[in-house]
């Protein structure tokens, strides 16, 4: 139990049903949404569509989704839904290498992928909700129409990003030119209009007719070798989750191409030490979760790719490439830096987990990668677009490389963990690279030390990243000088890493929230 004396929150309660987001009123919006009839489902995607009017530096209509979704009712299937969009079918990475790009460039039309987020919504309404597509989008509508109040984190955020806008998004995205203060409000009324159609004529509203002329129009000016039918043909895809043991739990992850299996590899590595019986705040344990990231993500570089394209998955899963890559740590030197990524270091995401009164369980992320995606926002709507396609590759021959009609390798994952066969905890940290590993702190916090819920999102956090070690504020000097001993490049973030949501399904069925104060939202439960 926490100390009452010292700043914090305490974990949430409730019986019926709750929510875990990064924005207050997308947590209320989901809770009147089950108050209101609604299952885990509506109550999610009316939230996740909320937080893009609440964060938009975070995420849009013009991003991707990934889910994870447990059925409930005695039902303890996990899905999974790959709400990710595709390249172009002109892409094509030797065009860019010819012109001189080493890498997608980020804020450019080349960089834009076909977004797949509202293809998933639309298809998660239809097939999982109850109360419809348009009652799960009233709310948004309502405040894209009659503005958000610009919180402090999502002010500072965006004042750090704004340079990143150009053209219709500044316009869109800025107020008198500059990025909003807190408590300024930030209205949409391009994106209500979007909404409107949506709710009323579901994904042909947003992939083909004006919506998607708009789209277009503005990418082709752009640069972009986008056609109709990228949108019109673009469709998400069910798919069955990854899964790996972890001291008596299950780690269930999104498959590819989001990056899942990474946590569950880096799981498995960690599993061959003996981590009880480290400090958690220590140097030791945060020496070994650098190394033992440093291997996972190395390995996430090389195979992952979309899901047609991926090579070595099983190689990933297997118990025994961990026990090898753990052979290759040294408590008293550090290992050379993955093999760098294909994409640009980012940490703009936004993640909310829902639980119902039947325990329908979502598990959802949704981004448009970078802050404020590629800086461009379509002409009419305002729609920002985002820049995925920076998560391809430009090497020949590799798995993820930049082509026609593939899905680029994601960082973002929502996660489960699941007990005895049943689903018990709904969780996910956002933050980018650092995901996976959020993923695996947050576990060895709770299976490792025994650690409270809600304190096991508080902890502070580092993270090999860039060259550089990251470690949150909280750490004793003495933990910092003794990295530094061993080879770590100390630094100190200018922004927390990630931001984690979760909602434990207790034996009983009580429910149990935590929600991250890195970021401004909260659990709420009814």
């Amino acid at each position: 139990m926490r100390d009452f004396h010292l700043p914090g929150r305490s974990a949430v309660y409730a019986t019926n049903g709750m929510a875990a987001t990064s924005h207050p009123l997308a947590s209320k919006v989901a809770v009147d949404l089950l108050e209101r009839g609604g299952n885990a489902v509506d109550a999610a995607i009316g939230a996740a569509v909320l937080l893009g009017l609440c964060e938009p530096q975070m995420t849009g209509l013009g991003g991707d989704c990934f889910v994870l979704l447990a059925p409930g009712g005695g039902d303890d299937r996990i899905l999974a839904l790959n709400g990710s969009g595709r390249a172009p079918a002109a892409a094509r990475a030797a065009a860019l290498r010819e012109t001189g790009h080493g890498v997608v460039p980020l804020e450019s039309a080349h960089a834009v992928t076909v977004p797949g987020a509202v293809d998933a919504f639309c298809r998660l309404s239809q097939e999982w909700g109850r109360l419809g597509l348009a009652e799960s989008l009233a709310p948004a509508i309502r405040y894209a129409e009659e503005g958000v109040p610009v919180a402090p984190r999502t002010a500072f955020d965006w004042s750090i990003a704004a340079d990143r806008l150009s053209g219709r998004a500044r316009e869109a995205y800025l107020l008198a030119g500059a990025a909003p203060r807190p408590g300024e409000i930030f209205r949409a009324p391009g994106q209500a209009e979007v909404l409107r159609r949506i709710a009323r004529d579901g994904r042909r509203a947003f992939y083909e007719g004006e919506v998607a002329e708009d789209m277009l129009s503005t990418l082709r000016a752009a640069g972009g070798a986008h056609a109709a039918d990228d949108f019109a043909q673009n469709r998400c895809d069910w798919a069955e989750p990854v899964a790996g043991r972890y001291k008596g739990v299950e780690l269930v992850e999104h498959p590819p191409n989001g990056q899942g299996a990474t946590a569950i590899l880096m799981a498995n590595i960690l599993s061959q030490f003996d981590l009880p019986a480290l400090d958690p705040m220590g140097a030791d344990r945060a020496h070994l979760e650098a190394e033992a990231a440093k291997l996972a993500y190395d390995a996430r570089n090389r195979f992952m790719a979309d899901p047609d394209r991926t090579a070595r998955l099983a190689h990933m899963l297997d118990p025994e490439t961990a026990l090898r890559l753990a052979q290759l740590i040294r408590m008293d030197r550090v290992l050379p830096d993955a093999r760098a990524a294909s994409e640009a270091v980012h940490r703009d995401t936004v993640y909310l987990t829902v639980v119902d009164r039947n325990r329908m369980t979502v598990s959802l992320i949704y981004s448009i990668f970078h802050s404020f995606g590629a800086g461009l926002a379509s002409d009419k709507f305002g729609i920002l677009f985002q820049n995925r396609g920076a998560g391809f590759t430009l090497e020949a021959g590799h798995p993820n490389e930049y082509g026609p009609g593939r899905r680029p390798m994601h960082t973002i994952i929502p996660a489960m963990l699941r007990e005895g066969g049943r689903p018990t905890l709904s969780f996910g940290v956002m933050g980018g690279q650092f995901q996976p590993a959020g993923h695996v702190r947050l576990l060895t916090n709770l299976r490792d030390y025994g650690m409270e819920l809600q304190e096991a999102v508080d902890r502070p956090r580092s993270f090999p990243d860039g060259g550089d070690m990251k470690i949150e504020r909280g750490y004793d000097d003495s933990v910092l000088a003794e990295l530094a001993d061993r080879g770590h490049r100390i630094a100190i973030p200018d922004t927390p890493l990630g931001g984690a949501q979760a909602i434990r399904i207790h034996e009983d069925g009580m429910l149990e929230g935590a929600s991250d104060p890195r970021k401004e939202g909260c659990a709420l439960g009814y």
